[in-house]
């Protein structure tokens, strides 16, 4: 018998504060093992929690539409009904509870902790395993022990991906669409704050606010390069009846790059250069209602170009419901920003936390361009320049991958769909 706090969880290493959208039990309702207990907005995504405990919600500390800081407890999950008004009675004073009684038991009360989602790496403060509830099921079902597998999602929680990968079966990979997060979800609605008055920020703009303050202490450099754009613009004619975008031809191509510019797509850290496995590559993304994210292309260089497509689809238009998932919009290694489909010619771009490139991606426009021969010709070309983080890349290596881009594109691009 015991009373469990259900803490709000860290849904990403930049998440401080939750939003409760909903609260999908009452006061008093039962609630099973692994069953959603409510939903819970961060910074980029809108994600379910479910209980690690079979027991009765006693009561909720911190109702729906309220934020409260991650670590904060939320509710109190009562093992039988006889406990539900002890739980209430102890409800004030664990409501006021600092961050730091994250997994600590309520003084004097056998309360467990419950930490629904992975707010600590790989277990919690009370020895539990920290994993997705997919990986728990599927652990179960092919007889894997939590406790010998390395987790690689977010804080070190064991995901559905380390299971299948412990186990030898195929990996899940990211081009299966979840339809029902897409259709459940309605997209957020901007709303106008009135003239003359301050307009509080959702999550996600904070979060903007958080990581562009973190920027301003890195020392960066940029570099243009204009890229003709002919053939590319000709073979994406030739692919878009077949679901192919540009985005996946633009991510493919600077994926394909970074290959021999491995540099470009490496980060700082504090003892020394963090050299990336993969190439994973981050694309911002206008959010309604304010603020932006950055789904990732994750191994962009290894996937065919229609199964590129077709995971970027799926990630944009879960992105807008705020339904991805932690790892598919914070492993990102290289970022894009593309405000060329608005017209813009050239801009620069504010290098993203933990990544040591960025590339802006102008507008492909018609030009005069006179040859080394002196004829001219009207050809079609964009600008893009590159922000690097100079603690770890220099003026040549951002020179040299830029070169190496414009040859692709310019005279190997039907390499993309091989």
């Amino acid at each position: 018998m015991a009373i469990h706090e259900v803490f709000m969880p860290a849904l990403s290493s930049t998440m401080t504060e939750g939003k409760i959208v909903s609260w999908q039990k009452s006061p008093g309702d039962k609630i099973e093992k692994g069953e959603t207990v409510l939903i819970v907005e961060s910074d980029k995504a809108d994600m379910d929690v479910e209980s690690f405990y079979e027991g009765y919600l006693a009561t909720i500390i911190t109702p729906a539409g309220e934020a409260a800081p991650v670590g904060n407890t939320i509710a109190l999950i009562a093992e039988t009904q006889g406990e539900i008004e002890q739980a209430k009675q102890k409800a004030t004073s664990v409501a006021t509870a600092t961050p730091t009684a994250v997994a600590q038991p309520v003084a004097a009360s056998p309360v467990a902790a419950t930490t629904v989602l992975a707010a600590s790496p790989k277990t919690s403060g009370n020895g539990r395993i920290i994993a997705s509830p997919r990986a728990r099921k599927l652990a179960k079902e092919l007889n894997l022990d939590l406790a010998i597998l390395t987790g690689t999602g977010p804080h070190g929680r064991i995901v559905a991906e380390d299971v299948e990968t412990a186990s030898g079966r195929p990996v899940t990979t990211q081009t299966q669409p979840v339809s029902k997060a897409v259709t459940t979800v309605p997209a957020p609605t901007p709303v106008a704050a009135p003239l003359g008055q301050v307009a509080p920020m959702n999550t996600l703009q904070n979060a903007v606010v958080r990581n562009m303050m973190a920027s301003l202490s890195v020392p960066v450099f940029r570099v243009g390069y204009t890229i003709t754009t002919d053939a590319l613009d000709q073979l994406y004619k030739q692919l878009k009846s077949k679901g192919v975008t540009m985005t996946a031809l633009l991510a493919k191509a600077v994926a394909v790059t970074l290959q021999k510019h491995p540099i470009l797509n490496a980060s700082y850290v504090e003892n020394g250069i963090q050299n990336r496995a993969g190439i994973n590559i981050a694309i911002a993304v206008a959010m309604p209602g304010g603020g932006l994210i950055t789904p990732v292309l994750q191994n962009a260089d290894q996937i065919d170009i229609y199964s590129l497509s077709r995971t970027w689809k799926d990630l944009v238009e879960r992105s807008r419901v705020k339904q991805l998932k932690p790892d598919e919009y914070s492993s990102g290694t290289f970022s894009l920003s593309n405000l060329g489909m608005f017209g813009v010619d050239k801009f620069d771009a504010i290098l993203p936390p933990g990544q040591g490139s960025i590339l802006a991606i102008g507008a492909s426009q018609a030009q005069l361009v006179v040859s080394a021969d002196g004829s001219m010709a009207v050809k079609r070309q964009m600008q893009v320049n590159i922000t690097c983080d100079h603690r770890i890349i220099y003026g040549a290596d951002a020179a040299t991958f830029l070169q190496n881009l414009a040859k692709l594109i310019e005279t190997n691009v039907q390499s993309l769909t091989m």
